[in-house]
């Protein structure tokens, strides 16, 4: 077996770590911030604490199969996992509420009619059975296998809209999905939003990103206890127990290659490790901008999804306990122009070891926005936490402080401010990340940067695919 090195600590590089060492190779993985976990950070203050990344884990099987894999402890004895219900509660512009339960259709169908009014329920319903086909299509060749080497099938629209007008114009775009087939606007906003929870704009987001919402309300969120921070521990402990070295506050300065493949990296310092494989789980883009990795191949790359989103995020220390009829997680959607209105997700978690005691609550209240905001992020701040007020009961009088994560600490824990979203097929095949397998031989690319893209149960999967790619060769087709 050979000696891999890691370049990048975030989830998708250490699944790609602990099953590579399970395989029998030497594994170390170069971090250049003091700790691991990338993008699935932690902020805690006077015995509050909150996750500064993503909040709800969505497919938790990628992480079982991880720890089934790896070692004898399944996922469930090294955390502690539970379904949040209702999924979430929806505050719309207009102020109609809405509980929609998790991973029930039936239950989502009764929901939407009640609030919304009759017919409701029923349009959503005949919606996600066209996504399903559109999940049907795609899921193998965009989260189980290997991103194919032309990628034209994946270029090509996979939701089978409902056509529209005399003259059958086609339904290019997640807005146009709404507005054909949804039509209520709190039915589009609903929509909408879960696109826009990873950065895409809803009128620029390919049709296919219906697969979002479906994979969603079929699949369930998924709520670890200590926050999504234990389960970056629970890898970290899992790379650890498979004998996996951590070298931290070590940036890799350039990928070294010979006879155009990849050897090695060369450290900051300037030591040079040599290795049999390189595996980057840093953004890809970012590396190829600094000239970390092999420039001369860059101009090979087409596959960049990069749409200049990133997240502003307000952690809230509160006084006093949850109300009751609170639920976990709230979107309390904007109207017009989302400069002014912007949408925000409320995460509420009932969870003792996020808070100081019983009297106390820890709010995270978090929207997408550009790179580089257009205005004063505290600004922003301020109207989010304005919005988060229709959500939390008394919210200003209970206030003890607030914490304000802007793009910029985006940028420190992962390398850049962007935040990649999931692949997905469309008719350009602009929105598909890097693949795994690089134009250099013997480098890969795990993380959320790479195919199958952003996210937590997408960047689990990136790592299954390198180790997979790694162990059985060029050949190797996915999980089956």
């Amino acid at each position: 077996m050979g000696r891999i090195v890691v370049v990048g600590a975030g989830l998708g590089a250490m699944a790609a770590a602990a099953r590579l060492a399970v395989a029998g190779h030497t594994v170390t993985v170069y971090e250049k911030t003091p700790a691991y976990g990338g993008a699935v950070g932690r902020f805690e203050r006077d015995g509050f604490a909150f996750d500064t990344g993503p909040g709800l884990l969505h497919l938790p099987a990628v992480y079982r199969d991880l720890f089934v894999k790896t070692g004898k402890k399944p996922l469930e004895e090294c955390v502690g996992l539970s379904q949040v219900d209702p999924a979430a509660r929806h505050v719309f512009a207009d102020g109609t509420r809405v509980d929609l339960p998790n991973a029930s259709r039936a239950g989502t169908v009764a929901a939407l009619d009640a609030a919304l009014g009759a017919g409701a329920g029923e349009r959503w319903g005949e919606f996600l059975v066209r996504a399903r086909e559109a999940w049907d299509r795609t899921r193998r060749p965009l989260l189980e296998e290997p991103q194919p080497a032309d990628p034209k099938d994946l270029a090509r629209e996979p939701y089978p809209a409902l056509k529209a007008g005399l003259l059958r114009r086609p339904t290019r775009t997640l807005a146009q999905v709404g507005e054909r087939e949804l039509r209520d606007p709190r039915l589009i906003a609903l929509l909408g939003s879960y696109a826009e929870a990873y950065g895409f704009p809803a009128a620029g987001a390919p049709a296919s990103a219906v697969v979002l919402p479906y994979m969603e309300q079929t699949f369930g969120s998924w709520y670890v206890a200590g926050g999504i921070r234990a389960l970056a521990d629970a890898v970290y402990e899992r790379c650890r127990e498979r004998r996996v070295e951590f070298v931290f506050g070590a940036p890799v300065d350039e990928v070294l290659t010979e006879d155009e493949r990849a050897v090695g990296v060369r450290l900051e310092s300037g030591e040079t490790v040599r290795a049999d494989h390189v595996v980057v789980g840093a953004p890809v883009p970012e590396l190829y901008r600094e000239q970390v990795l092999p420039w001369s191949h860059s101009d090979e790359w087409t596959h960049f999804q990069r749409h200049g989103t990133s997240r502003l995020t307000v952690l809230l220390a509160l006084r006093g306990g949850r109300e009751e009829g609170a639920v976990h997680r709230t979107v309390v959607h904007g109207a017009g122009d989302p400069r002014h209105t912007p949408t925000v997700t409320v995460l509420r978690p009932d969870d003792p070891a996020l808070r100081p005691d019983a009297d106390h609550e820890s709010v995270t209240v978090s929207a997408m926005t550009g790179v580089t905001p257009r205005e004063d992020p505290r600004e922003l701040a301020a109207r989010m936490v304005e919005a988060a007020a229709r959500a939390v009961p008394g919210l200003a009088e209970r206030l003890l402080w607030q914490e304000v994560r802007t793009p910029e600490d985006v940028r420190a824990a992962t390398g850049t401010a962007e935040i990649p979203g999931p692949a997905l097929a469309d008719g350009r095949g602009a929105w598909l990340p890097a693949p795994n397998l690089s134009p250099v031989p013997g480098l890969f690319f795990a993380g959320g940067w790479s195919h199958p893209g952003g996210g937590l149960a997408h960047a689990g999967m990136s790592g299954a695919l390198v180790a997979g790619l790694i162990v059985e060769g060029a050949g190797f087709r996915g999980s089956r």
